[in-house]
């Protein structure tokens, strides 16, 4: 039952919403709330001046800065035009007979589709996602094992540490649900971190692929420093003063 087009009942289903999803879409919540885009866009802006939420491409997040992570097909659908101009950067980082490590992120996933054609470069991940978006004719693929984690889609845990530890690659190229300069790199699950720091360890370049959304935000486990990331490639929505603390950890930044 759609609920009445009533300024404060729809702010308050917005943020029912994302207190039980953390994610919304400005499509489902014309269909919910049974209002126009406009309308739930302007909602949107009422509740980010208030600082209830945070609106992102195609919809809205949580404003808690103890991020939450989404579903996989949600997050992908969030900022995905600032996502794909991050992977086109990313992807100027690649040599032909390189070998790279692909972690779970949807940032990441959009630089994997771009990969198909490089036939001499030989891939690691342990991303669902990665794998079978390379699972044609194209680059060697390499899929870590491990625990599950469908919420990621991706192989996590100690067992990955089994190969991690034994693999050596050019660069790693990853996401994380937040990136703060004092509490560094973090995400939303013990397993995921574990396996994001073996994979640091195990590369000679590490470079995060994050959307200006990230910055700032702190999950709940940290899994490396900022100190810990050669390059830092993110849209253009990212503030002056953010990326300059950023290069300040001796990182190099791009924006896309």
């Amino acid at each position: 039952m759609l609920i009445k087009d009533l300024a404060p009942e729809r702010l308050e289903k917005i943020a029912q919403l994302l207190r039980k999803r953390h994610v919304v879409r400005v499509q489902e919540l014309c269909e919910i709330i049974g209002v126009s885009p406009a309308t739930v866009r302007r909602d949107l802006t009422e509740m980010e001046t208030r600082g209830l939420i945070r609106k992102v491409h195609g919809g809205a997040v949580s404003a808690n800065p103890r991020m939450s992570e989404p579903l996989f097909d949600d997050k992908a659908t969030l900022r995905a035009e600032e996502k794909q101009h991050i992977a086109k950067a990313a992807l100027e980082l690649i040599e032909p007979r390189d070998t790279i490590f692909l972690d779970g992120g949807s940032t990441v996933l959009a630089l994997a589709t771009q990969l198909a054609s490089m036939n001499h470069l030989t891939i690691v991940t342990n991303s669902l996602r990665v794998a079978s978006a390379l699972s044609g004719s194209g680059p060697r693929v390499i899929v870590i094992g491990g625990e599950l984690r469908t919420l990621s889609q991706t192989f996590v845990g100690p067992l990955t540490g089994l190969m991690i530890e034994k693999l050596h690659v050019d660069t790693v190229f990853m996401g994380t649900i937040g990136l703060d300069i004092a509490k560094g790199l973090t995400t939303t699950d013990p397993r995921e971190a574990y396996t994001k720091q073996q994979v640091i360890q195990s590369a000679r370049r590490v470079v995060l692929l994050v959307d200006s959304s990230k910055i700032g935000a702190v999950s709940f486990v940290g899994f490396g420093a900022v100190a810990d990331v050669d390059t830092f490639i993110t849209d253009n929505g990212a503030s002056k003063r953010d990326l300059q603390a950023i290069r300040k950890e001796n990182v190099a930044v791009v924006t896309a």
